[in-house]
């Protein structure tokens, strides 16, 4: 690739690059970070249970609410009257309902939780616009050149 800067083995690599780049005021806004050879990589975190699904739904509606809302339907429940602890609670137990019917529904094919992350094994920086030997020299001046 003509426009290629460096290669990393590591995002954190590539990122670390692009900090050195924009330290020594290179035009940054031209430099991509493109990860190659994507893998889905999900980390088992532990058994779902009915229960356990129940608990993990309350807790997500309830945040869920608060982050779209902003509070604002909390205060909006107050002028008329409700109690935003029961508006809280009904958020609570509406959750859990639909986290345990959802999980009941699967009829066991996925009784596990887990986390879900992309990762690749390379990271090309590259730049657009004719910096790329540019971006080259300072790299490999301060040892940052990355793997071929």
């Amino acid at each position: 690739m003509r426009n290629k800067v460096a290669s990393y083995d590591s995002y954190e690599e590539a990122q670390a690059a692009v900090d050195r780049l924009s330290d020594e005021r290179f035009p940054v806004e031209y430099l991509d970070i493109i990860g190659s050879d994507l893998r889905l990589v999900e980390h088992v975190t532990g058994r779902l249970t009915k229960s356990r699904a129940a608990a993990v739904g309350g807790r997500s509606l309830v945040r869920a609410a608060r982050r779209l809302a902003g509070g604002a339907l909390h205060a909006g429940a107050g002028l008329v009257g409700t109690d935003p602890g029961r508006v809280a609670l009904r958020r609570l137990v509406g959750g859990a309902v639909l986290g345990w019917a959802g999980h009941a529904a699967t009829g066991g094919r996925r009784d596990f939780s887990s986390t879900r992350t992309l990762a690749a094994s390379r990271y090309d920086l590259v730049a657009r616009g004719g910096h790329a030997e540019q971006g080259r020299v300072i790299l490999q001046r301060d040892g940052m050149g990355g793997t071929p």
